[in-house]
Formats: C-alpha cells, sequence, structure tokens
C-alpha cells in the first residue's frame, strides 16, 4: 500500500504506508516547492499537513510529537509546542491560526 497525497497536478505517491511509524511524521517536497507533514495513527490512518510551522516559518512539524486530545489526533510543534489537529490543520492552542491539511489515501500497489 502507498501513502498518496492530493495535490493540484492530482495524486501524489509519497511513500509506502508501512514506511510510516506511528507517533512519527516524514517530510514530502511537493511539486510547488511546498512541504507537507505525512503522519500515520496507530490505526493505520494516514495524515498530511503543511510541514511549516505558522509561528516560526521553519519546515519543522513532520519532526513534531504526536499525541491524542478528546480523541483527536494532532501534532505539537518540536520548537514552540503549539498542537496542530491532524484532521483540520487547526492550532488547538490558538483559535486564530491553522495549517493547511491535504486529502490523503491508501493505494494498492500493483
Amino acid at each position: 500500500m502507498t501513502v498518496e497525497l492530493r495535490v493540484a497536478e492530482g495524486w501524489l505517491t509519497v511513500c509506502e504506508l508501512d514506511a510510516l511509524i506511528p507517533g512519527r511524521g516524514v517530510a514530502a517536497l511537493l511539486p510547488d516547492g511546498s512541504q507537507a507533514a505525512v503522519f500515520v495513527d496507530r490505526g493505520g490512518r494516514p495524515y498530511a499537513i503543511s510541514n511549516r510551522d505558522p509561528f516560526t516559518g521553519a519546515q519543522v512539524l513532520s519532526r513534531g510529537l504526536v499525541g491524542c486530545c478528546d480523541g483527536r489526533a494532532f501534532v505539537a510543534s518540536p520548537l514552540l509546542k503549539q498542537r496542530f489537529d491532524l484532521e483540520s490543520g487547526r492550532c488547538l492552542d490558538d483559535d486564530g491560526v491553522a495549517v493547511r491539511t491535504y486529502p490523503v489515501r491508501t493505494a494498492a500497489t500493483s
């Protein structure tokens, strides 16, 4: 199974699903030059958000700590520790801030 992100050009294969470790993210360079942070939860569900921390501008969210709050998966920035919901991109610590989310799917490899 591969993990694919929806970008302007269509579905982009990022990696094999079994290459992702629950609780750890990977960064993916996208065709437009931006980066996505890709995660998988313990149930095998993949998520993808922007890798750019909106508070610092650094491309570091893929290196953040993954956790759960009220049943929602989040990543905490490794720099200032703000938490971002992996499904909605909303900052759990500042309602006025969010990061981009990407539609993500798994696909069978041929």
